[in-house]
């Protein structure tokens, strides 16, 4: 029997957990790994009967940022840190948001190629709103909380850069894509 407090992987190493931890009908599926579920693993996984709304957000890999040509993400991070932390996500989603039945966070390491998605986040609830709204949240906190780093290479002879995300800044969360008014 393990141990209520770590992360038992399915057969296919995808980590979910135990179900000691699943607070009744509440189910995440967490995975940090080189691959991400297919979209209809993803699909299947947060249908559930009582919920009438699937809500996803995936993050693609666009091929330029600030006039450069990106050829490519690659993204490192410390993976029992990262499913501890997404864990953390699902838990603080499901105290915000109490009638999501489902959750998904997923994150690729690697490379990972224009066009290629990185994240998959995502929530079912039996109305809609709630649903958008905690993957709204997921995606967010993720993005701020979850130790996963993305290098951005450029082609020619441009350098690669490692990036911070917007979201947070010198361990502060800052306002994202709000518009400050001079003075």
């Amino acid at each position: 029997m393990a141990d209520s407090s770590t992360i038992e992987p399915l057969s296919d190493g995808t980590q979910q957990l135990p179900s000691s931890k699943q607070n009744g009908t509440n189910n995440y599926l967490i995975k940090v790994s080189d691959a991400l579920p297919s979209h209809h693993e993803i699909q299947k996984f947060l249908t559930a009967s009582n919920c009438g709304a699937i809500s996803t957000f995936t993050g693609i890999t666009r091929d330029n940022f600030a006039g450069k040509k990106v050829t490519s993400l690659s993204y490192e991070g410390y993976t029992p840190m990262a499913v501890k932390e997404l864990t953390n996500l699902c838990c603080d989603a499901q105290k915000k948001y109490p009638n999501v039945a489902r959750m998904v966070a997923v994150h690729i390491l690697g490379d990972c190629p224009v066009g290629e998605a990185s994240v998959v986040v995502g929530s079912s609830s039996p109305h809609r709103r709630e649903a958008i709204a905690c993957t709204e949240y997921l995606i967010d906190e993720l993005k701020g909380r979850v130790p996963i780093w993305k290098k951005e290479i450029y082609e020619g002879d441009e350098q690669s850069v490692w990036k911070e995300n917007v979201e947070w800044k010198d361990g502060r969360r800052r306002r994202v894509m709000v518009k400050e008014e001079s003075s």
